[in-house]
C-alpha cells in the first residue's frame, strides 16, 4: 500500500471542516478500494493529539445476529485506552449496567431480552458518553463498512446523529455504494439522515489520470516506465486499491488478475441465480459495454428472457443499465467472470460473437463492427480472419483520425502476421508498409518509444530488403525517428536528421529533401547550432520554392522564423501565417498556432496569445493529435494565463495537459509552471516535487539546451532557495545561464534567471560582488525585444541597483509602470513592494503605505502568499510610530537614525536588513555613514554614544 494518500486532499480536507464545525456527521460513500479506509487512516493521523478518534467496524455477518458490533469494538478501546472505571465515571452515577450488552467486561446484562425502555436508556449512555468524552476535546466516532452495520447498529446511529448536543462530536460513516442494491436498509438510513442540516455526504470518486501516475509513482519509487499509467488507468478506471493489485514490483502489468482482487470482484456475481450467472458469462465475451440487441442475439433469449434474467444483476449493481444497453460497474468484474470460462467456453463465446456480428452489422456501433469482429476472431483463436478484420479496422481508424486506435490495429497485424502465410496478399502490403504505417501512427498519438521501436524495425527492413535500397523510404524513416527521438529527449536525433539529409541527393531537388531540411534546422536550433539551423532552414525555403511547394515552404518559414525570432516586429509572422493558410495541411497550421501563441507572449500581448493558444487545441482536438500538438498547446496557453493573473485558469489547463500523460519535452514547462504557482502560494513542498522532476527530466535532456525548459528549471530552483532564505543557493542554480549566451530566445529566458541571481546577489552583499559583475556582464549582451523584455530590463535595472545598496525609486516605479501596461499583477505587485521599500528609504512613510495598499490588493486577488506576507510585513513597518516629523538629531537621515536605533540594539547588518527591508550592503552603507556623522570608529562606539544621549529611551510614565 502507498504510504502516502493521493488524489484524496478535497475529501481529507471536508472532513478536517467537519470536525472544525463540530457536532455534526459525515457518511463517505465509495465503491470497494477506493479509499475510504485509507482516508480514515489519514484523517486520524492528521488529527492525532487533537481529537480522541474511536474506529469501530461492521462485520460482514452483522445482519444475522452480532447487533452493536461496531459500538462494542469501540467500548472495548476505551476500556483498553481509560479502564472500566474510567469508562464508568464518563456514564451518569457510574451505571455502567447498559453497557454490558455492549461489553461482558461491564457484568451481565439486567434481563435477557432488552424491553424498549431498556434499549433507550442503552442509546442515551452511548451519547452521553460520547459527549462527557468531548468535554476533554474534540471527538470524532468513526463506524466502517456501514453497509454490513445490523439494524440494531443502524438505529443507533441514527438516533446519534440526531441528537447529538453542542459539544465537538463528530461521526463518521463509511459504506460501499455497489453493495447498496435498491431494497438495502442502509438506503432509507442514508436519506433520512441527509436531510439534516449538520450531515454532509462524501463520495469518493475515482483518480484521475495524474492521480494514477502519482500513486504509480510513488508504488514504483521512481518515474514509472512509458504507456503503463495509460494502461493501469483504463484496466483499473482510477480504483487505487485496483492499481495496487495489477502492478508489478519491476513496473509491469500482471497477466492474471490475483486471487484476492479475483474473489472481491467475484462476489456479488456468484451471489446471482445460476441463469443470470450464465448470461453475464455471455456478457463477459463482449466489451464493458454491450447492446441488449446483440447481447439478446449471442445469448439466444428473447428480449423479455434477456430482461428477466438479468434483473438480478442489475438490482444488486453487478451490471448498470446504459441507454439501449448493459455496463459491468467495473472492466475487472467483466475480466474476472470472463477469465473464469474454460478453454472451449471461451472459444466457442467468441465465435458465437463473430458470427452473430458478421450476420448482422447492425448490432455493433458505427465505426466498431471490423474493430471487434478482430477482436472476437483473435479471441477465438482464427489468426487470418483476426489479422483481415485489424486491417480494415485500421484503416477506419485512419480516417477518423482515431492515431491511438489505428497503431493498437496495425500492432495487430503485426502480431498475427507470421500466423498466416498470406498476409501480404489479404491486406495489399508487405511486412515493412505496416511497419512503416505503425509507426506514423505512433508518432501521431504519442506513443514515441513504441514509435522509435516500430521506425527502427522498418529502417532493418528496408536495409534488408532485396535488390537496391529505397533511399527517399530510409531517409523519411530516419526523418520520423528523429522527431521521436526529439519528443523523448533521446540521443541521436540530430545525427538521424544529418544522415536523412545527406543520402537525399541536392540535385534534382525534392519535396523530402527540403522537408528534411526544415526539420533539421527547428531541432538544431536546440544543440546550440544556430546557425546551422538558419543555414538549413534558408535551403529548404529555396527548395520549396522551387518546386512550388506550399507545405514544405511553410515548414521552412516556421523554422526559419524561431531561428531569429524579433517580439519588436511581427511582420515575418504575417509571412508565416499566410504560408500556413495557403498550404492547408494540418500539421503545418497547429504548428503555426504554436509559434504564433509563443511570439504573442513572448511580445507581451498576453491576452491574445491565450485566445490563439485555445483556438490552437481546440483544431488538434479535431484533428486527433490533443495529446500531442494540444498538450504542447497547453503550455502556451497557460503561460500568458500566469502572466495575466488568471492562475486557477492557468491550473486547469495544465492539469488536463498533464493528465494527458504529454511527452517529457512537453511536461518540463508544465511542470515548471505549476511548481511556479504552488511556490507563489506558498505550497513550497509541491514547488520542490515539480522541481525535482523537472531536473529529472533536464538531466535527461543533456544534449540540448532549449531555453524554455533549460533556463525555466533553473529559474524556478532559484526562485525556491530564495524563498527558503538561501540566497548562495539560488546563486548556484543561475549560474548556467551565466555559462550558456546566445542560444534560441536567448533575452527572454534568461532575463527572469538573471533578475532571480542578481536578487540573491542583494540578500549576499559584498560576498558576490564577483558573481554580480559576472550577471550584469551576461546581461548586457543580450538582445532584448519587444515590450516584455522592456519590463524585464528595467526590473533587472532596478534589481541591480539594490544589489549594490541603491535603493533606487524612479527605477522601480518604471519597472511597475511597464508590467502594469502589460497587464502583469505579481510582477507590478513584487516592482511595488520594491519602490515602497525605496520609498521609505527616503522617509515617504506616507506615499510608501498608499503604494503597499495597491500591492495588497494585486497580491489578494492572485493568491500570491508569499509575495502578500512581504507586503504586509512592510506594511506593519511602514505603520510603525514614528517619534516626530521633525529631522532625526546629529544630523542623520530618518533612515539613518532607524539604523542606529538598531545598531544600539546590537543588531547585525544581517539583522538590520531583515528588520527594515534593505539589503545587508545597504544596511553597511548606512552604518557606515553613521560611523562618520557621529565621528567614531566602530558600531559598539555609536551604540554607546546613542545610550549616553538617550536617543531611545522610553518615555518615563508619570504616576
Amino acid at each position: 500500500m502507498s504510504p502516502v494518500l493521493i488524489g484524496r486532499a478535497a475529501e481529507l480536507g471536508g472532513l478536517r471542516d467537519a470536525l472544525a464545525a463540530a457536532p455534526g456527521a459525515v457518511l463517505v460513500g465509495g465503491d470497494a478500494g477506493l479509499g475510504k479506509t485509507r482516508l480514515i487512516r489519514e484523517f486520524a493521523r492528521s488529527v492525532e493529539g487533537r481529537a480522541d478518534v474511536l474506529v469501530g467496524g461492521c462485520l460482514e455477518l452483522g445482519s444475522d445476529g452480532l447487533p452493536f458490533a461496531p459500538f462494542t469494538t469501540v467500548l472495548r478501546g476505551l476500556v483498553r485506552d481509560i479502564g472500566i472505571d474510567g469508562v464508568a465515571g464518563l456514564v451518569p452515577r457510574g451505571d455502567t449496567g447498559s453497557l454490558a450488552r455492549l461489553l461482558p467486561e461491564f457484568g451481565e446484562p439486567e434481563s435477557d431480552a432488552a424491553s424498549g425502555e431498556e434499549r433507550a436508556r442503552l442509546f442515551e449512555v452511548v451519547l452521553t458518553l460520547l459527549e462527557r468524552l468531548a468535554e476533554k476535546g474534540p471527538v470524532v466516532l468513526v463506524i466502517e463498512d456501514a453497509h454490513w452495520a445490523d439494524r440494531s447498529t443502524r438505529d443507533l446511529l441514527a438516533f446519534l446523529v440526531r441528537n447529538l448536543g453542542t459539544g465537538p462530536v463528530l461521526i463518521v460513516l463509511t459504506y460501499r455504494t455497489d453493495e447498496l442494491h435498491r431494497t438495502h436498509p442502509l438506503r432509507q438510513l442514508l436519506a433520512g439522515l441527509e436531510r439534516l442540516d449538520r450531515v454532509r455526504r462524501s463520495e469518493l470518486g475515482k483518480l484521475t489520470r495524474a492521480d494514477v501516475s502519482a500513486l504509480v509513482t510513488e508504488l514504483l519509487g521512481q518515474t514509472p516506465p512509458p504507456g503503463i499509467v495509460e494502461r493501469i488507468e483504463a484496466r483499473s478506471e482510477g480504483n487505487p486499491l485496483f492499481v495496487e493489485a495489477l502492478l508489478c514490483d519491476d513496473g509491469g502489468l500482471v497477466c492474471e488478475l490475483p486471487e484476492s482482487l479475483r474473489d472481491l470482484l467475484l462476489a456479488g456475481v456468484q451471489r446471482l441465480p445460476e441463469e443470470t450467472q450464465d448470461v453475464l458469462r455471455d456478457a463477459s465475451g463482449g466489451s464493458t459495454r454491450i447492446e441488449h440487441a446483440l447481447l439478446a442475439a449471442v445469448s439466444g433469449l428473447d428480449d423479455a428472457a434477456l430482461t428477466r434474467v438479468l434483473r438480478p444483476a442489475v438490482a444488486a449493481n453487478v451490471l448498470v443499465v446504459d441507454g439501449d444497453g448493459y455496463a459491468f460497474r467495473h472492466a475487472l468484474i467483466r475480466e474476472a467472470v470472463h477469465d473464469d470460462l474454460l478453454p472451449g467456453e471461451h472459444t466457442r463465446l467468441h465465435t458465437r460473437y463473430a458470427e452473430t456480428m458478421e450476420n448482422d452489422p447492425s448490432l455493433v456501433p458505427a465505426g466498431r463492427l471490423w474493430v471487434e469482429l478482430s477482436y472476437h476472431w483473435k479471441q477465438a483463436h482464427n489468426s487470418t480472419w483476426a489479422l483481415v478484420a485489424a486491417w480494415r479496422a485500421a484503416g477506419e481508424a485512419r480516417k477518423a483520425l482515431a492515431y491511438a486506435e489505428c497503431l493498437a490495429m496495425l500492432e495487430r497485424v503485426l502480431q498475427l502476421w507470421d500466423l498466416v502465410p498470406d498476409a501480404a496478399d489479404r491486406t495489399g502490403a508487405n511486412y515493412a508498409k505496416v511497419l512503416v504505417d505503425a509507426a506514423t501512427a505512433a508518432e501521431l498519438a504519442g506513443e514515441y518509444d513504441r514509435g522509435i521501436k516500430l521506425v527502427t524495425a522498418a529502417l532493418k527492413e528496408v536495409e534488408a530488403a532485396d535488390g537496391e535500397r529505397d533511399t527517399e523510404r530510409w531517409a523519411m524513416l530516419l526523418v520520423l525517428r528523429a522527431k521521436m527521438r526529439y519528443q523523448m529527449a533521446r540521443p541521436g536525433f540530430v545525427e538521424d536528421l544529418r544522415a536523412a539529409v545527406g543520402a537525399l541527393p541536392a540535385e534534382p531537388p525534392t519535396v523530402l529533401r527540403a522537408r528534411a531540411l526544415s526539420t533539421l534546422g527547428n531541432y538544431v536550433r536546440v544543440t546550440s547550432e544556430i546557425g546551422a539551423a538558419r543555414d538549413a532552414a534558408r535551403e529548404s525555403l529555396a527548395i520549396a520554392r522551387k518546386l512550388g511547394d506550399p507545405v514544405a515552404e511553410a515548414e521552412a518559414l516556421i523554422t526559419l522564423f524561431c531561428a531569429d525570432m524579433d517580439y519588436g516586429h511581427d511582420d515575418h509572422l504575417t509571412e508565416v501565417e499566410a504560408a500556413a493558410d495557403r498550404a492547408g495541411n494540418h500539421p503545418v497550421l497547429l504548428r503555426h498556432y504554436v509559434i504564433k501563441s509563443h511570439f504573442l507572449e513572448g511580445s507581451g500581448r498576453h491576452a491574445e496569445a491565450a485566445a490563439v493558444a485555445a483556438r490552437g487545441q481546440e483544431l488538434a482536438r479535431e484533428y486527433g493529435v490533443a495529446r500531442t500538438q494540444g498538450t504542447f498547446l497547453c503550455i502556451n496557453q497557460a503561460e500568458p494565463l500566469v502572466s495575466l493573473g488568471r492562475w486557477d485558469e492557468a491550473m486547469a489547463v495544465m492539469n488536463h495537459a498533464l493528465e494527458q500523460d504529454p511527452a517529457i519535452t512537453t511536461r518540463t514547462s508544465l511542470l515548471v509552471l505549476t511548481g511556479w504557482i504552488a511556490l507563489a502560494r506558498g505550497d513550497l513542498a509541491t514547488a520542490r516535487e515539480r522541481l525535482g522532476t523537472s531536473r529529472e527530466i533536464k538531466n535527461l535532456k543533456a544534449e540540448w539546451l532549449k531555453t524554455q525548459d533549460y533556463f525555466s528549471t533553473v529559474w524556478l530552483e532559484a526562485n525556491l532557495a530564495l524563498a527558503e532564505g538561501r540566497p548562495a543557493a539560488a546563486l548556484d542554480a543561475v549560474r548556467p545561464v551565466l555559462a550558456h549566451g546566445g542560444l534560441p530566445d536567448d533575452a527572454r529566458y534568461a532575463w527572469p534567471a538573471l533578475i532571480a541571481g542578481t536578487a540573491a546577489c542583494a540578500e549576499l552583499g559584498d560576498a558576490a560582488a564577483g558573481e554580480l559583475r559576472r550577471i550584469e556582464e551576461r546581461a548586457a549582451g543580450l538582445r532584448s525585444t519587444g515590450p516584455l523584455q522592456y519590463a524585464q530590463c528595467l526590473t533587472f535595472a532596478a534589481e541591480l541597483a539594490r544589489a549594490r545598496g541603491v535603493l533606487d525609486a524612479a527605477a522601480w516605479e518604471e519597472a511597475a509602470a511597464a508590467w502594469e501596461e502589460l497587464g502583469n499583477p505579481y510582477y507590478r505587485a513584487r516592482a511595488l513592494l520594491r519602490l515602497a521599500e525605496a520609498t521609505l528609504a527616503g522617509g515617504g512613510h506616507d506615499a510608501a503605505a498608499a503604494t503597499l495598499s495597491t500591492a495588497a490588493e494585486l497580491t489578494a486577488g492572485l493568491g500570491a502568499r508569499l509575495l502578500a506576507e512581504q507586503i504586509a510585513d512592510l506594511s506593519r513597518r511602514t505603520r510603525t510610530p514614528r517619534r516626530s516629523d521633525a529631522p532625526a538629531p546629529l544630523g542623520l537621515t530618518p533612515r539613518e537614525y532607524e539604523v542606529l536605533r538598531l545598531v544600539a540594539e546590537g543588531r547585525s547588518n544581517r539583522d538590520i536588513a531583515e528588520a527594515l527591508f534593505i539589503s545587508a550592503k545597504t544596511a553597511s552603507v548606512h552604518v557606515s555613514n553613521i560611523l562618520g556623522k557621529l565621528e567614531v570608529a566602530s558600531r559598539g562606539e555609536a551604540a554607546a554614544t546613542a545610550h549616553r544621549l538617550a536617543l531611545f529611551a522610553e518615555p518615563k510614565t508619570r504616576v
